[in-house]
Order: C-alpha cells, then structure tokens, then sequence
C-alpha cells in the first residue's frame, strides 16, 4: 500500500512533467492542495464581503426582484464562462493561463499581438482587483466606526485613502510569506466565509423586528428603480452585483504551479466556486430581500454609508450589527489578500515570458520565502496608483468595479474564442465538456462581449463629466499604451515579443 508521502511525491512529479511539457521548469514549491485551490477561489469570490461591496448597485436598479433574480440569471451566464475555462486550464495548467492558452492557440500571425493583450488585460485585471476589493474594504471599516459611534462618524475620502493604502501596504507585507503559509489559511478563509453565509442566511430572518421584514410578493417581486434608466437596462446594470461579486474564477489558473493535481485540481476550483457562490450567494440575497425593509432610499443615503451595514444595524441592532460586520470586514480583508496573491503569480509570469518593462528585474523568486516578493510589491504599488480615482469622484473610484469585469473579459474572451476559431492541435485535459464544448463557449462568449459594452454606461442617464464611468478611459487608456508599445519603432514588443518562452535550460540566479 503506497503511503500519502509517495502519492503526494507522485503526483508532484506527473506534475513538473506537465509544466515541463508546457515549457517551464518547477520553481515554486506545490504546496497548494485541491481543498486550498479552491480555496483560493472562494475566497476571492468572498461572498458577503463582497455583496456588501456592490449591493449599492444591485438596490437602485430593481431592488429586491434585481438582487434575487438577477442573481440567478448571472450565475448561469457565469457558471458557462467557468466551464469554458476550466477546460482550457485543464489542458494547460500555467501560472500565464490566459495569455498562454491564447498564444498557443491562436494562429501563427496573430499570436503574439494576441497574447500580449490577453497578458496586460489580465494585469490590469489584477491591479484593479486588489484596489476594489481593499477599497470597499476601507469602505466596510468606516461603516463599523459609524455604527460605534451611532452614525454620527462621517468620513472623507482622504481619510478611506488612508485606510485604503495601510490595507494593501499590510497585504503586500502578508502575501511575501512562505507558499505553505498562504495555502494554510486558505482553510481558515473557506471556513469563515462559510459561515458569515450561514450567520446572514439564518440569523437575518430571526433577528429582524416585524417593522423591517418584507412580505413574499415585494421580497420575490417588487422592481424599483432609482437610478433613472428604463426598467429593462436598470435590471441589466443591476447585473455588476453578480458578476463582480462571482469574479474572479481564473485565479486558482495562476497558482497552476503550486498546486498538486493541478489537471484537475484547478478546473474544479473553478466550476465549484462557482457553483457553491452562485448557491450560498442566491440565499443571502432572498435573506435580505426578506429583511431589509421598504425604504431603499434610506438605506442607500444612511450615515452609515454601506447599504448592508444599514440593514445588520435596523436588524441586530448596535452592538450585535459591530459584531457580524467585524467578521464581514476580516472575510474582506481576506480577499484582498488572495487577490494579490493571484494577481502576483500572473505579473511573475508575464514577467518571465518578458512581456512587461525591466521584466527581468520582476521575474525573480525570493530564495528565503520561495515567492515572487518584487511582483507582489508592484502589483501593491499599481493598485495603490488606481486608488487615487478616489480624488477625482465617487464615480470614478467606483469605476473600479466595473474596471474589473470588462478588463477580465477581454482577457477570458480572447483565448475562448481562439480555441474554435483557429486551426491548432488543441488537446483535452482530463477535464473536458464534449460535444457540449462549443456552445457552452458561444453562449460565454457572447454575454461577455454584450456585458462589456452594457458596464461603459455611466450609473444614470443624466451624467457629468465628475460623473461619468471612468471604467472606458482607465481601460481604454491602459491598453492604448499597451498596443502602442508593443507598436513602438526599435524598442516595441513587435520586435522581440514572442509569447511564452520556455525557461527549461535557464538557471535562475
């Protein structure tokens, strides 16, 4: 009988030998189990955190019937996005993942621009993650002031600026451990996040006074719009609350090479988190529907200034609301670090196929921590640059949100479609969906192209330019400088850019 020490020695080695098969030699120690892969997952994901964080959205734009059915229509347009790229990960599970699926894909004349765009879509991505999560999640920390201090605390955005830098500066310090330390606590992640699921699912409905909880016919059916729009494109902007909130899924594709299994270790992180987010998530919002009350308005413009806050503060009260969102906030400060765990390993890999500028400078790996502490500080440091939108206006920080969705889209279209839409030598993992494949890529494909366009409205009809979403000028300005440079005469990428290169005879120093 073979020990758990031999198997895991084992599947370490078929392991090394599919990276070395994609090109690339072992250089992070696989510490990550498929319990942590998912982890990693979910607690990107970070469901109440994260519903928090956009639930602004979702409240306006249809309210109660947005917030439950909305839900439901996007966690099925999300679950074929995840199907379509848990194939592709399991086929080639690499830190690039996005950007390599699309050069190896895609048609020799192409392939290079391809990957290039996949590569800066999926870091821009990245940064805007890190920055919306710990934005929100400075947001969270005034709330809880405000509730101490019974809403009389009022903040400024210097002051959430402040907060918002210390939270990535201390994830910065946190990510740059050791591998087997940040897989550890993804197990301490997956545990609390289940739990708030189940504290807000359960306890909302009994703590609430009768004065705030809804009947079936307005919690279940009651549309009401605020924001100005026509009802049908109000319900389709409510639509963000979904879709950012179940984000974020190719982050278990970029711990590929320090996961054991990664063939199917990382496709079924994708496909459950998503599955076990779009359930748990569904709940906790038919709770509060249930239990928020009928004064939107109120919620929205309270004090307090987080709209979920306000609803734990007229249910549990004081006291009782301080406590669950102490918890809220720790789900979310969580995230932020699993965001810029991910986010660092994609920067390290486009580093190490040279796609950024002084990549050789960011393609290193600590040799005390055996992580890649460079890009986890640039990654830090680019976020923190995204967080000064906050100076502009509300609006535009808020464009961050958006900002992540359109600009992860671009990056999961593009090898989607290169797939089916270029002769190559595609091979299955063991992970594969048949002869269902291709419309379930033509059905992920398409609603991501119509939510990218639909998510550069700005939030009301009647817009200022202080008002207007930024998310097309940050993201359109950010790959025009990218496909400029790769244009550029002598020193563009055009000249030297040529995808993924293998490292497998290079000693790193």
């Amino acid at each position: 009988m073979a020990s758990p020490c031999s198997d895991s020695h084992s599947e370490h080695t078929t392991d090394e030998a599919i990276l070395a098969r994609l090109g690339y030699k072992q250089e992070f120690r696989r510490a990550f189990t498929p319990l942590e892969v998912f982890g990693v997952a979910f607690s990107i994901v970070g469901l109440l955190p994260s519903i928090a964080s956009v639930l602004f959205n979702a409240m306006p734009n249809g309210g109660p019937l947005a917030m439950v059915w909305g839900w439901l229509v996007a966690s099925v347009f999300i679950m074929c996005i995840g199907l379509a790229m848990a194939e592709l990960a399991s086929a080639a599970p690499t830190s690039g993942g996005l950007y390599y699926w699309t050069h190896s894909l895609a048609s020799p004349r192409c392939r290079n621009l391809l990957s290039w765009i996949v590569g800066y879509s999926n870091t821009i991505t990245s940064i805007a993650a890190l920055a919306s999560v710990d934005w929100a999640c400075a947001i969270q920390i005034t709330a809880a002031v405000s509730i101490a201090s019974n809403q009389v605390y009022v903040t400024t955005n210097g002051q959430i600026y402040g907060i918002f830098a210390g939270l990535v500066l201390s994830h910065a310090v946190l990510v740059s451990l050791g591998t087997q330390i940040l897989a550890r606590l993804q197990r301490l992640y997956i545990l609390l996040n289940v739990c708030l699921c189940f504290i807000v699912i359960i306890a909302l409905p009994i703590a609430t006074p009768s004065e705030f909880k809804n009947s079936a016919s307005y919690a279940l059916g009651d549309f009401t719009n605020l924001d100005g729009w026509p009802s049908g494109f109000a319900f389709i902007l409510s639509l963000l609350a979904p879709l950012w909130t179940i984000g974020g899924y190719d982050s278990s594709v970029h711990i590929s090479e320090e996961a054991s299994n990664a063939t199917t270790a990382i496709p079924w992180a994708i496909v459950g988190s998503i599955a076990v987010s779009a359930a748990l998530g569904w709940g906790i919002n038919v709770s509060l529907a249930f239990c928020m009350g009928r004064d939107l308005k109120g919620i929205l413009s309270s004090p307090i200034g987080q709209p979920m806050a306000q609803i734990f503060y007229n249910s549990f009260g004081q006291k009782g609301a301080l406590a669950l969102w102490s918890l809220v906030i720790m789900a979310q400060y969580m995230m932020g670090s699993s965001c810029l765990l991910v986010g660092s390993r994609q920067t390290f890999a486009f580093a190490r196929d040279g796609g950024l500028p002084f990549s050789r400078y960011f393609y290193r790996i600590n040799r005390y921590t055996r992580t890649p502490v460079n890009t986890v500080w640039l990654d830090a440091l680019l976020s923190l640059s995204v967080g000064l939108l906050a100076f502009a206006s509300t609006q535009a920080i808020n464009a961050i949100f958006t900002l992540t969705i359109t600009s992860s889209y671009v990056s999961y279209i593009t090898p989607i479609v290169t797939r089916f839409a270029f002769k190559n030598d595609f091979k299955p993992g063991p992970f594969n969906l048949g002869k269902f494949s291709f419309p379930i890529a033509a059905i992920a494909v398409s609603w991501m192209v119509f939510m990218n366009i639909i998510f550069f409205f700005p939030t009301t009809p009647q817009t200022t330019a202080q008002e207007m979403n930024y998310t097309v000028v940050v993201l359109g300005g950010f790959m025009s400088l990218a496909i400029c440079w790769y244009y550029c005469p002598i020193y563009g990428g055009v000249h030297w850019f040529n995808g993924p290169v293998s490292n497998l005879d290079i000693d790193q120093g």
